[in-house]
């Protein structure tokens, strides 16, 4: 068993689609770093778990901040929207029947999920977080994951932001509180 898993968070069409009025500047330069860090934790038995946004069709899930937005561009992430804007992820993170998938309804994946039952029944104790965006859900995940004692190590270049110093701003109050910070390539070699 391994007590290490990959939490991949929000990496899908919606957010990724310059298209999208959810886009985040930073996050398809991520894909090919996400991808190549999925594809090792698999090699190694380390647990992959998607964690995503899927919003209702009425918006009626949809965070207050990001409503007017969501209605006015296409309705991201919403059953019937457009393909280059569903809740779809990258083709290059392939699927794996050992995989897992979370829905989540908020910023931290931990927010109203069982993701620490989870957690707890695969006995992981360490966490390694990629996805979208750094000052919003893997920050929001990061300190939550810190609160129930688990270790984090934030892959930095598998992370993004809507500008490279919001990026590191992000990155270093999250190291300030605990959290490691790792590139992809670092982990690649371990």
């Amino acid at each position: 068993m391994c007590d290490t898993a990959l939490l991949v968070i929000d990496m899908q069409n919606g957010f990724l689609c310059d298209r999208s009025p959810l886009f985040i500047d930073g996050a398809p330069a991520t894909v090919p770093a996400c991808a190549a860090v999925i594809a090792r934790c698999r090699e190694k038995g380390i647990p992959v778990i998607f964690v995503t946004r899927a919003y209702a069709a009425d918006g009626s899930d949809v965070e207050l901040a990001r409503r007017a937005a969501w209605e006015a561009g296409g309705r991201p992430l919403s059953p019937g929207c457009a393909s280059e804007i569903d809740a779809a992820m990258p083709a290059s993170f392939g699927c794996d029947a050992r995989d897992y998938r979370l829905v989540k309804p908020r910023y931290s994946a931990f927010f109203a999920t069982g993701l620490d039952l989870l957690l707890r029944r695969l006995g992981v104790k360490s966490l390694l977080l990629a996805g979208t965006t750094t000052p919003n859900c893997i920050r929001a995940t990061c300190y939550d994951a810190l609160s129930l004692d688990y270790a984090v190590t934030v892959l930095r270049d598998c992370t993004s932001s809507k500008t490279p110093e919001i990026q590191e701003s992000n990155l270093r109050d999250m190291a300030a509180v605990g959290a490691g910070i790792l590139d992809s390539a670092a982990f690649l070699r371990a």
